[in-house]
């Protein structure tokens, strides 16, 4: 049984990637019940996608309004916010029917989140397996910092309340899985040695290929436009960078691309060579049409697919440090890295004017996921606690 907190296809953004991946690899091995909320429409087709790889299928609409009363009550029970909004009453009878039809293998859920639905009396003898992905607690102590109070004490309390949570399941769940060994050493400084298995994010080397076409002289910025990390590094860049790049560069573009954007984000349109596409259908050809990718994320946990999709495109690439912490790059070998706004201008700079290098760089960038970040590969490790007997008996 594999319990999401979205649905897992199409595979187009942060957790769905991942998500439908690890759905594609439990398939692969035998038959999956998957129970999933969904905030938004599902599309016929998407759930037919699903259907094809799972022999049960059960999608549920995640509450509107009334999640965030859940949650506030949540709160107040001394439990996260996060664990409220992904309460829901109908997945939990799910839970209890299927529990009551067939003996699992394993439940797996997708989020520290959704825990609470593995706690069922139900599911007392069955294996459990938590993908945290990324050590959430952190991820809320890093928000707490970037952001002013009121809001700060609210993301710093759920950080406490998701810690609580976390440093428990070593004493109730068979196995948990972050996407790097950073994450790791994290949630094992609080949860004990040894309490945390490494499954890293992968690339689907297939769908983003290198493309053999002309570039513009164009940054290109990909990401949910609505989450605090991609709506912080597009602001400070376009703000704090951009300018000086544009006064070197005239004919510059930097384009940035995904879905919601803030009022925040779209007031960013209104400065010169900043050009906001918004929501697309495919990312690849504005990729395959930029000249290099920029990921100045400030705030970052874990594995950033965007990093993962512009090197497998053989994109010359400049990041902020905390977008490759969880990474094996070598700066100046795979990509570049740049903290400071004037490293910044001197690295975008620099590409724009060589090509030659953008190439270089473009090609060890491919060659660096095509070793390291095959889907396959990274995820045997969260699927060896699932399909090997002895790590039940563990």
């Amino acid at each position: 049984m594999y319990l999401t907190h979205r649905v897992p296809y199409p595979p187009d953004k942060g957790d769905r990637i991942r998500n439908f991946h690890v759905l594609r690899q439990l398939a692969a091995r035998g038959p999956v019940w998957l129970g999933c909320l969904a905030d938004e429409p599902v599309r016929p087709s998407d759930e037919a996608e699903l259907h094809r790889l799972c022999e049960r299928v059960a999608i549920l609409p995640a509450g509107g309004k009334s999640r965030w009363l859940t949650a506030v009550l949540s709160l107040l029970k001394g439990r996260s916010l996060s664990e409220g909004l992904f309460s829901d009453r109908g997945l939990r009878q799910l839970v209890r029917t299927w529990a009551a039809e067939t003996r699992f293998r394993a439940a797996v859920v997708s989020a520290s989140s959704l825990c609470p639905y593995l706690e069922r009396v139900e599911l007392r003898a069955t294996p459990k397996i938590v993908d945290l992905v990324d050590v959430d607690s952190q991820k809320w102590f890093d928000f707490a910092s970037a952001v002013r109070a009121p809001r700060s004490w609210l993301y710093r309390l759920e950080g406490h309340r998701i810690r609580k949570l976390e440093r428990g399941l070593p004493s109730w769940t068979q196995a948990r899985s972050v996407v790097s060994r950073a994450e790791a050493d994290v949630f094992e400084s609080y949860a004990g040695q040894g309490t945390m298995t490494v499954a890293a994010n992968g690339v689907d080397l297939e769908y983003f290929t290198p493309v053999d076409a002309p570039s513009e002289p164009t940054c290109a910025f990909v990401g949910a436009l609505d989450y605090l990390p991609n709506v912080d590094a597009a602001v400070w860049f376009a703000r704090s960078v951009w300018p000086a790049i544009l006064a070197k560069r005239p004919e510059a573009k930097f384009q940035i691309i995904g879905r919601k954007p803030t009022s925040a984000v779209l007031e960013l349109a209104t400065i010169p060579g900043v050009e906001l596409i918004g929501q697309v259908a495919d990312v690849r050809p504005y990729l395959a049409r930029a000249a290099l990718a920029v990921i100045p994320l400030r705030l970052a946990r874990g594995i950033q697919n965007k990093v993962l999709e512009a090197l497998a495109m053989a994109k010359p690439v400049i990041a902020a440090p905390p977008a490759l912490a969880a990474l094996a790059t070598v700066p100046g070998e795979h990509l570049l890295a740049a903290t400071s706004p004037q490293e910044w201008v001197e690295a975008v700079c620099e590409l724009l004017a060589d090509p030659a290098r953008c190439r270089k760089l473009g090609e060890a960038g491919r060659r660096f996921v095509e070793t390291h970040h095959h889907w396959d590969r990274c995820l045997q490790p969260l699927m060896d606690p699932i399909f090997t007997p002895e790590a039940h008996r563990a």
